[in-house]
C-alpha cells in the first residue's frame, strides 16, 4: 500500500508540473508541441475549445480504448494520469492568469522543455504511463508489432504538422526546439542515479589489481580471459563497475601498481545488482 500510494503521489506531482509547464509557458508564448496537450492546443487556438475541456475529451477517449484493447491491467496503469492531468491543468490555467514568470519566447521555449521532459521522466521512471497519445502507439504494437518509440515520434511529427499549418514560422521553429530539448531532458531524467562507469584494466599484475579494486575500493571485479592480438599471449582482463566519483581513485590506484596497466573506461546507462539496487553482502 505504501508503494502504491508513492507511485500515485509521483505521478500527481509529475503532471501537475507538465500542467505548469503548458499553463506557465507553452499557451501564453503560442508555442507548439505534440502529444495529447499538443492536440488540445490546436483545438483551442483554431476553434476556441478550451484547453481543459479537450485534453480531458482526447485522454479519456483514448482511456477507454486501451482500456477496451489491452485490458483492466493497462488502464489501471493509465487511470490517474490520464484524468488528473486535465484537473491540474485548469489549477495551472488559474496560477498562471495572477503570476507569468516572463513573456521571453526563448525562456519560454527552454524551461518548458525542460520542465517537460522532468515531469515525464518522473511519471515514466514509476512504470505508470502518462496516458494521452502514448496509447495509440501501443494498440498499434499489439496488432501490427509497429516500434513504439517509432510510432510516438510519428504521432507527434503529425500533430506538430497540424500546429505548424495555422501557426508563425517563428513559433513553429520554437516549437520544434522545445521538443528537441524535452526530449533530450526526458532521456536524461530516465538514467538519472542509475548510470555507472565501467573501468577494464589489462595488466601484467592483474591479480594484484584485482585485490586492490575489492578491498580498496569496495568494488566487485570479473576477471575476463583474453589474448593479445599483437604476440598472441593469454592475459586477464579485470572488469569493474564503479561511480563516477570512484573512477579516479581507482585509476590512481591501479597505476600505482602497474604504471604501464591499460585502462579503458565506459559509461554505462544502468547498473543493477548487488552493491548498487540491492545491498552488498559480504562472506
Amino acid at each position: 500500500m505504501k508503494q502504491i500510494l508513492k507511485t500515485a503521489l509521483i505521478v500527481i506531482l509529475g503532471n501537475f508540473a507538465y500542467a505548469i509547464a503548458v499553463a506557465f509557458f507553452i499557451e501564453p508564448s503560442g508555442l507548439i508541441t505534440g502529444g495529447g496537450t499538443g492536440l488540445a492546443l490546436f483545438f483551442h487556438r483554431i476553434f476556441g475549445f478550451n484547453t481543459v475541456h479537450v485534453a480531458f475529451v482526447i485522454n479519456t477517449v483514448l482511456f477507454f480504448v486501451g482500456w477496451r484493447i489491452m485490458g483492466r491491467r493497462f488502464a489501471a496503469n493509465t487511470l490517474l494520469s490520464t484524468f488528473c492531468f486535465p484537473v491540474e491543468l485548469h489549477i495551472a490555467e488559474l496560477l498562471a492568469v495572477r503570476f507569468a514568470p516572463t513573456d521571453d519566447i526563448v525562456l519560454c521555449t527552454v524551461f518548458g522543455g525542460m520542465i517537460i521532459g522532468a515531469s515525464l521522466g518522473i511519471v515514466i521512471r514509476t512504470g505508470a504511463s502518462t496516458g494521452g497519445m502514448d496509447i495509440p502507439p501501443i494498440v498499434l504494437n499489439k496488432f501490427f508489432g509497429t516500434p513504439i518509440s517509432g510510432m510516438m515520434w510519428a504521432f507527434d511529427i503529425c500533430i506538430l504538422v497540424l500546429q505548424a499549418l495555422f501557426a508563425e514560422k517563428t513559433l513553429v521553429l520554437y516549437g520544434i526546439l522545445m521538443v528537441i530539448i524535452y526530449t533530450n531532458v526526458l532521456d536524461r531524467m530516465l538514467i538519472l542515479g542509475k548510470a555507472k562507469t565501467q573501468i577494464k584494466v589489462v595488466s601484467k599484475k592483474s591479480e594484484e589489481i584485482r585485490r586492490a579494486i575489492l578491498q580498496d575500493i569496495d568494488r566487485g571485479v570479473t576477471v575476463i580471459y583474453g589474448r593479445t592480438g599483437y604476440l598472441g599471449k593469454d592475459t586477464e582482463i579485470n572488469l569493474s563497475i564503479v561511480s563516477t566519483r570512484e573512477l579516479a581513485r581507482t585509476e590512481k590506484l591501479v597505476h600505482e601498481i602497474d604504471p604501464e596497466a591499460f585502462i579503458i573506461v565506459s559509461r554505462v546507462s544502468e547498473v543493477k545488482g548487488r552493491g548498487f539496487t540491492e545491498q552488498k553482502k559480504y562472506l
